[in-house]
């Protein structure tokens, strides 16, 4: 069977533009939220968000192109083109028909929305723009990126929610796996940070009520949560087969080994509260993977910080390994970058790559009480030293959407 290995990452992040200062931040457990700046929160309950400093899009594409296109789009963009320079691949020399692109996102345009919706009924429909269609639709960060590289392979935006972009690696796998392409660039993207989105959230009790303490609002497993951070970014990976990574020389961060992906058929909003479909899908990557439970060495949580879903995932981690449960290695990148839905996961499975790689497992900040019902060693407040070989990185989203990847330390 062939394999996939992962040859190249790019990550727009709140703390940090590319894997380096990404990886300092993360070690050093830097907080990336704070009073939100890109809309004004005069009338919003919600004032705080994780929001990517010093990004402008002019320095990954023309001024005409950026303002034609949607802040997600920007997002995926810079993070693709982080990607494929990480990964030293020549673009082109490839074979363009079995070079693909899988990027996902939670909810696409939505700036450009309602921007557009604002257009429309204050100044009438012949104010919205004619690039309305081509801003907002969720699969064009996917197709742009595969115009900007000339991609011609398998093409695909997932959309499941907070889970796209794990389900849009799985996805690449078995794309790869069963020889439809040699190459996929794949991760998630989201720039929801706008005023109709976190109104949205804030209307549903989602979201943390900590305006006045910003860097402590994000903490998940802790006793005194009280919803998640609303952020933004983008995660890509170059996925590459392994014999045409190994026959240029690539540098190889993982092999990805499983793919776990199952739905709760529970709830449109909340998670099943027994966990059974986040451990489902848990234990289906480990069984695909080849591993016992026990060989697990770090969970990237889902970890959200609300008090439903910390809970829930601590009884699916605990069902999954037992006995061994206090002996896995937990970390919510969320913790310091916020929650930025379908792009969470692919940022987070940089996270624990880096963490493969450098040996050290950064911290889940904002641990001040330990909840009795999230009894897991989530590495509180300060990266620790551990040889990490065998990671799963978990994401569930709104309608019981469940993914979970399984990556092992490449050792031949």
């Amino acid at each position: 069977m062939r394999r996939v290995v992962i040859t190249g990452v790019g990550a727009v992040t709140p703390i940090g533009l590319g894997k380096d200062d990404f990886w300092k931040a993360l070690a050093e457990g830097k907080n990336g939220v704070g009073n939100i700046t890109l809309f004004d929160t005069k009338d919003h309950t919600t004032k705080i968000a994780a929001e990517i400093k010093n990004f402008n899009p002019e320095e990954w594409m023309d001024k005409k192109e950026a303002r034609r296109t949607d802040r997600v789009l920007h997002l995926a963009t810079a993070a693709a083109d982080m990607a494929i320079k990480d990964s030293k691949i020549d673009v082109e020399t490839l074979d363009k028909n079995m070079f693909g692109v899988y990027i996902g996102s939670g909810e696409g345009g939505i700036g450009t929305i309602e921007e557009n919706f604002r257009s429309l009924y204050e100044k009438g429909p012949n104010r919205v723009s004619p690039f309305l269609v081509p801003m907002m639709i969720t699969n064009m960060p996917a197709a742009y990126v595969a115009i900007r590289f000339g991609a011609k392979g398998p093409n695909m935006a997932v959309v499941t929610a907070c889970a796209s972009s794990v389900n849009s690696m799985g996805e690449a796998y078995n794309c790869i796996i069963r020889e439809d392409a040699d190459v996929i660039l794949t991760g998630g993207t989201e720039a929801p940070i706008t005023s109709i989105a976190t109104a949205g959230f804030a209307s549903l009790k989602a979201l943390s009520g900590r305006n006045n303490d910003p860097e402590h609002a994000s903490r998940p497993f802790d006793a005194g949560r009280d919803g998640f951070v609303i952020g933004e970014g983008a995660g890509v990976l170059v996925f590459e087969e392994y014999e045409h990574a190994k026959a240029r020389g690539a540098h190889i961060y993982a092999e990805v080994k499983g793919y776990g992906i199952t739905c709760d058929a529970h709830h449109i909003t909340a998670p099943d509260p027994d966990g059974d479909g986040a451990y489902r899908s848990m234990s289906m990557a480990v069984r695909k993977a080849g591993w016992k439970p026990e060989e697990i060495d770090l969970i990237n949580a889902h970890g959200t910080s609300t008090p439903l879903n910390d809970k829930m995932e601590t009884m699916a981690i605990k069902r999954l390994l037992g006995d061994h449960a206090d002996k896995v290695l937990v970390q919510s990148t969320k913790s310091m970058v916020g929650h930025s839905l379908g792009a969470a996961g692919a940022v987070e499975t940089i996270a624990a790559l880096l963490a493969v790689e450098k040996g050290i497992v950064h911290p889940t900040i904002n641990q001040f009480e330990q909840d009795p019902d999230c009894d897991l060693n989530v590495v509180p407040n300060h990266a620790i030293k551990a040889d990490v070989k065998k990671v799963l990185i978990n994401s569930f989203g709104f309608g019981g959407h469940n993914g979970v990847l399984a990556l092992e330390r490449f050792e031949g």
